[in-house]
């Protein structure tokens, strides 16, 4: 598996997927959507899987001496592991927006979804809908990308919700400045990574079934 991970991040990765980890920076954007950052770093990894197809990586890969669940593993910890380097961005900039920024006119006064730890638990959710929808619909076919629109639309959808949210009565605590309602941002966190874990399993799995049948 290490070498395959070598493989992966040298060999088959895009460029563009470290570019876009600086997406994440995208949370200090006042006035902005600011989880569309979790968005264009999922794009960044959508270009690896293009990049893959163009280069047979997965015909190249399956001829290698490992199991076909590997292959798929291979692409799931990649995954996994650009998505928790722009969680960490996005992380460490919350977090300055919690206090150094707190009390800053420009995020006091912006009417769209603050940067808390619930904005972080949605992060996740959209990192998780990526590996269950889009890596999970390629590996149907393992060429296929029309799993990523699909996976464009539950986004959206995600952050309009999430920037929703907030303007409903009695819903405002989960757009909190600072460390206010700091019990219920971290219960709010804990579930969205909860809800990330889930659907990578399952998208995992999905991904192993789907493609120990395509014959390529």
């Amino acid at each position: 598996m290490k070498a395959l991970m070598k493989k992966e991040i040298r060999l088959s990765a895009s460029v563009l997927t470290y570019i876009f980890i600086v997406a994440g920076a995208m949370t200090l954007i006042p006035g902005y959507p600011v989880l569309c950052g979790a968005f264009f770093v999922t794009l960044g990894i959508f270009y690896s899987f293009q990049n893959a197809r163009e280069a047979n990586d997965i015909v190249y890969t399956i001829l290698l001496p490992i199991a076909k669940r590997d292959v798929v593993k291979g692409k799931f910890i990649f995954s996994i592991m650009i998505e928790m380097a722009g969680f960490l961005v996005m992380a460490v900039l919350t977090i300055l927006r919690m206090t150094v920024f707190s009390e800053a006119a420009p995020y006091r006064e912006n009417a769209l979804m603050n940067a808390n730890p619930f904005f972080l638990g949605m992060a996740l959710i959209i990192f998780g809908l990526f590996n269950l929808v889009f890596i999970a619909g390629f590996f149907k076919t393992a060429y296929k990308f029309t799993p990523f629109v699909s996976y464009i639309i539950a986004t959206f959808l995600t952050i309009g919700i999430a920037e929703t949210a907030h303007h409903i009565p009695n819903l405002s605590p989960v757009n909190a400045f600072g460390t206010e309602h700091l019990g219920l941002q971290l219960i709010l966190l804990s579930a969205g990574a909860a809800i990330y874990a889930i659907l990578t399993i399952i998208g995992y799995k999905t991904s192993c079934r789907r493609f120990e049948i395509i014959d390529l």
